[in-house]
């Protein structure tokens, strides 16, 4: 059996050859993708099922079908993503090719998380192919079963020489790191994330991370109470909370509180029942040390539980929950909550809203529910975040156009679609010159004269952002 340091080398060593280089191979393995994917939607339905107790709706729209339309996009685009950016000239360069080649950076680890364990593995892995590098592949072990449908599937589909996948819990995710990578894919904690830093900082290696963090949901002004409590509702308790991209908190006022909380407990009653235990449409906790950690939260917290609270150890449950009254030094307010539980913090005025929301980190994903446009321009012009949705949850990471990634302490660095083909490519400057205009090229040599330099300055001025030929 190959040590890890094995595997990288001979994923290294494979890639020099140039072998994933070829469109035709890079297209070939992204269809063997989408195979492995619609050849084993059951075992992955099930897998997911198991792990998180996932409905199969929800596994669905979040697991099976995000991939598969990004692979879509991808083959559809990846000529196209490929070609070479020819870029514009001054007098001096006239003459030469000046253009920007994406080439791939070479072996490349992707780390992905327990939540959405095919989604978010699979997702920069479309990436790492299409720009050619060659990849690690390491599932996480809290999701169990779809990290070992993973290592099943991936080697019989994907070439085994170029792709990896290592499993293992955080002793052998250390010792992985130890190997020079030429980029890592890391999606996961802020607290993991800064193992990984320091791991990449000895081979200076190119790190992304996709984190988290408290995702604010601002209503305010005139809004459709009932429509914001269904989005609203469905955001946060999808894959029961555990979402990078879940709303993490409502602000609002006493009033659009006092009207929100019984469209709350009506959609709630709607979407699961009178005892969503027995719904099959909610999502379980992925293990007893995270349920044994939102209890806690749940216990120090100083808010007043108006819905749900009610708990279950060994099915791993905990119902959609709301609390009011809850304070910004609350032990909820300290870390992303990541569960089905929603404190609501009241504010009474656009500008003190805004004002919370740039006291804390920024944030994964900010929304804003409101009619009114003018609210959510300024909420959007006044803050910062890594994406931005008006009226809705979640939803603006499934367009796979728009760039998906943090900024500050959610995150460094995006993918989906093109995003994530640049993320795994080097975009390398490129001048070819012959030996034309040697004469002119003479301005720049030795000795140096006042006219010399007044012609080249001339000849490098204007539109290009060039200062030597």
């Amino acid at each position: 059996m190959e040590t890890q340091s094995q595997v990288v080398d001979r994923l290294r060593s494979v890639f020099r050859s140039g072998v994933t280089i070829p469109v035709e191979f890079r297209l070939n393995q992204l269809a063997e993708l989408m195979s492995m994917i619609k050849d084993n939607e059951e075992q992955i339905l099930s897998a997911l099922h198991k792990d998180l107790a996932k409905p199969k709706f929800e596994a669905i729209m979040s697991e099976v079908d995000i991939v598969v339309n990004e692979l879509h996009y991808t083959i559809a685009n990846l000529t196209t993503w490929i070609q070479p950016d020819y870029v514009a000239k001054n007098l001096a360069t006239k003459l030469d090719d000046c253009f920007v080649r994406r080439e791939a950076l070479g072996v490349v680890l992707i780390i992905g998380p327990w939540n959405y364990p095919l989604h978010l593995l699979l997702l920069p892995l479309v990436s790492a192919i299409a720009a050619g590098n060659c990849a690690v592949i390491k599932p996480s072990e809290v999701s169990a079963h779809t990290d070992l449908l993973m290592a099943e599937l991936i080697p019989k589909y994907l070439a085994q020489d170029c792709y990896a996948v290592v499993r293992g819990g955080a002793e052998e995710t250390t010792t992985l790191l130890h190997n020079r990578f030429d980029h890592i894919f890391y999606t996961g904690s802020q607290t993991v994330a800064r193992i990984i830093l320091r791991a990449a900082s000895v081979h200076l290696t190119p790190v992304t991370l996709e984190l988290g963090g408290k995702c604010p949901c601002f209503i305010y002004g005139r809004v459709n109470i009932a429509a914001a409590a269904r989005r609203l509702v469905w955001s946060k308790y999808f894959n029961a909370g555990q979402s990078c991209v879940a709303p993490d908190y409502v602000l609002c006022s006493a009033a659009t509180r006092d009207a929100l909380l019984p469209a709350l407990r009506q959609t709630l009653e709607e979407f699961y029942g009178e005892d969503p235990q027995t719904s099959p449409d909610l999502s379980r906790i992925v293990s007893p040390r995270h349920w044994t950690r939102l209890m806690e939260l749940l216990k120090r917290s100083a808010g007043k539980v108006v819905l749900g609270g009610e708990s279950d150890q060994e099915d791993k449950y905990i119902a959609p929950t709301v609390l009011v009254d809850v304070s910004e030094d609350d032990a909820l307010m300290a870390e992303e909550i990541f569960g089905p539980i929603l404190p609501i913090l009241t504010v009474e005025s656009l500008e003190e809203g805004i004002a919370f929301i740039n006291r804390q980190e920024k944030p994964l994903a900010l929304y804003v529910f409101s009619d009114e446009s003018s609210v959510v321009n300024t909420v959007l012009e006044k803050t910062s975040s890594g994406g931005f949705c008006s009226n809705d949850g979640i939803i603006h990471m499934c367009l796979p156009t728009l760039p998906f990634g943090g900024v500050g302490a959610s995150g460094w660095g995006s993918y989906h679609g093109r995003w994530g083909f640049e993320t795994f490519s080097h975009r390398r400057a490129v001048m070819l010159r012959g030996w034309m205009l040697e004469r002119l090229n003479g301005l720049r040599y030795p000795p140096y004269r006042e006219d010399k330099l007044s012609w080249l300055r001339w000849t490098t001025s204007a539109k290009s952002s060039c200062s030597l030929m």
